[in-house]
C-alpha cells in the first residue's frame, strides 16, 4: 500500500492546527498522532504492535528548525523518479532548493511535487541510529513570495518504517544531509 496518501490526510487534519504553533500545540499534535497509530483502523501498526504501543519517540521541540525559508524554484521542473521500498516507483518533479542553517553548518535541500502536493524527503547523519535509516518526510508549505514553512518538529518516519507492507519513497540521494536534525520523530522502538 502506498504511504503518503493515507498519511497526507492524517497530515493534513493534524497541521492545521499547529502550523507554526506553540509548545502546548505540538504536544498536542504529537498526542493525536500517537492516538491515530494506537487505534485507528488506518494506522500502519499491525494489531500486535497496537497491544503494546505507548506512542512514537520524538525529540523535544527545536525552535531553530522551525523555518520559513526562500525556495530558489526551478525554471524547469525535471520530472523524477522516486523508488519506493517495495521496488515500485513514484513520479515527481523537482520543484526547487533552498538553504538552512542546522548548528552553524548550511544544508541543502530539494522540494518535490506531485499532484498530491509538496514532498520533503531527508535523511540526516543520525539515520540508522536515532532517525529511520531510509529518512523522514516533511510537507512544507506555501508561502506568498516563494517562500515555504519547513517545521523539522513534526517531520515523520515513512509507515514502511512501522510496517514493510507499506510502499514508501526511498530518499533520494541529493536530499540525504551530513548533519544531524533533532527535531520531529525519532526511530521507531516496538516496546
Amino acid at each position: 500500500m502506498d504511504c503518503l496518501p493515507v498519511y497526507k490526510v492524517l497530515y493534513i487534519k493534524l497541521s492545521a492546527n499547529y502550523f507554526g504553533g506553540t509548545v502546548t500545540e505540538l504536544e498536542d499534535f504529537r498526542a493525536e498522532k500517537d492516538e491515530f497509530f494506537g487505534s485507528h483502523p488506518q494506522s500502519p501498526l499491525t494489531r500486535e504492535q497496537k497491544k503494546g504501543f505507548k506512542g512514537l519517540n520524538y525529540f523535544p521541540e527545536n525552535d531553530s528548525l522551525r523555518l520559513e525559508v526562500k525556495v530558489d524554484e526551478f525554471p524547469v521542473k525535471e520530472r523524477f523518479e522516486m523508488q519506493t521500498s517495495t521496488g515500485d516507483v513514484q513520479h515527481y518533479e523537482k520543484f526547487g532548493k533552498f538553504r538552512f542553517m542546522v548548528d552553524e553548518i548550511e544544508a541543502e535541500l530539494t522540494i518535490y511535487q506531485s499532484p498530491n502536493g509538496f514532498f520533503l524527503p531527508f535523511v540526516d547523519s543520525l539515520a540508522g541510529r536515532e532517525t529511520y535509516p531510509a529518512g523522514r518526510y516533511l510537507e512544507p508549505e506555501p508561502l506568498p513570495g516563494g517562500r515555504f514553512f519547513v517545521d523539522f518538529n513534526i517531520a515523520y518516519n515513512p509507515y514502511c518504517a512501522y510496517n514493510e507492507m507499506w510502499s514508501c519513497p526511498i530518499t533520494p540521494a541529493e536530499n540525504r544531509l551530513k548533519v544531524a536534525v533533532r527535531a520531529g520523530e525519532r526511530l521507531f522502538h516496538e516496546e
